[in-house]
């Protein structure tokens, strides 16, 4: 199953997204990709060590692709690079979780290196790779924006899950994904509500979801067992016990439960 999360920056996505990896990954061989630019889902995961960005490994990018990283725009280079084999050795495998595998991404942020350029190019076509053709489950914590995933890509995402919390702001964030998904031919896109503080702030964000018409997955009580696990640097799965990881743990088994 290959599942995408994306919503607005705080909303605790990359958290989510890291803790279903954790879960799964103790049945099935699960690739964590890290698609957003601040990088951060290893770490929510417990991975200690620095991982280079795919995107900064310049040798990788002009060996698959012809074209040094940072190259004009009007440089020849591939554009359909060989990437089979880069899923693996590129990804990093968990310390306590064997089947869990991480790949951060990176993102082009050169002065030069626009849309069309080798690196961009390089991330774009082993994104495509892990989602149409690995038959391991892949989970993507991305950015807000998800016009990069591009309509072929987009259409084989079995589910796309926005993460919100109460509040307008997350909620217009949501309808824009909503409007955003449909544009590219996303067919199955439902809510996570996160930091739900009471039965109040519970209702609220389902009526306004439903008004938007989106489903809602579950929703994710606010736990302070979530900020002290960030801030000793440990992986929310370290902490079972606690409400945020149990309610993650049943969103998990409604997503398992469900046709691709």
């Amino acid at each position: 199953m290959k599942i995408a999360i994306t919503g607005k920056g705080g909303v605790g996505k990359t958290t989510i997204a890291g803790t279903l990896a954790w879960i799964f990954a103790g049945k099935f061989r699960v690739f964590a990709i890290d698609a957003d630019p601040d990088m951060n889902l290893a770490s929510s995961i417990g991975i200690e060590e620095e991982i280079t960005p795919i995107s900064q490994m310049r040798d990788i990018i002009r060996e698959r692709t012809g074209a040094e990283p940072g190259s004009s725009f009007g440089e020849v280079f591939k554009l359909n690079p060989r990437i089979s084999d880069l899923p693996d050795s590129l990804s990093i495998q968990h310390p306590r979780r064997p089947n869990l595998r991480v790949m951060v991404m990176g993102t082009v942020e050169h002065g030069g290196d626009g849309c069309v350029c080798p690196a961009s190019v390089l991330l774009k076509a082993l994104l495509r790779h892990l989602i149409l053709r690995k038959d391991e489950m892949v989970i993507l914590d991305m950015e807000a924006g998800i016009e990069h995933l591009g309509r072929r890509t987009a259409e084989s995402v079995d589910l796309m899950v926005v993460v919100v919390e109460p509040g307008l702001k997350s909620l217009e964030t949501a309808s824009r994904i909503k409007k955003l998904a449909a544009d590219i031919g996303v067919k199955r896109l439902m809510a996570i509500i996160n930091k739900v503080s009471g039965k109040e702030d519970e209702e609220f964000m389902r009526e306004r979801l439903e008004e938007a018409g989106i489903d809602v997955l579950g929703c994710v009580p606010a736990d302070k067992t979530v900020v002290a696990a960030d801030m000793r640097g440990e992986p929310l799965a370290m902490h079972p016990e606690s409400a945020a990881f149990r309610a993650i743990r049943e969103i998990s088994e409604r997503i398992a439960s469900m046709e691709r």
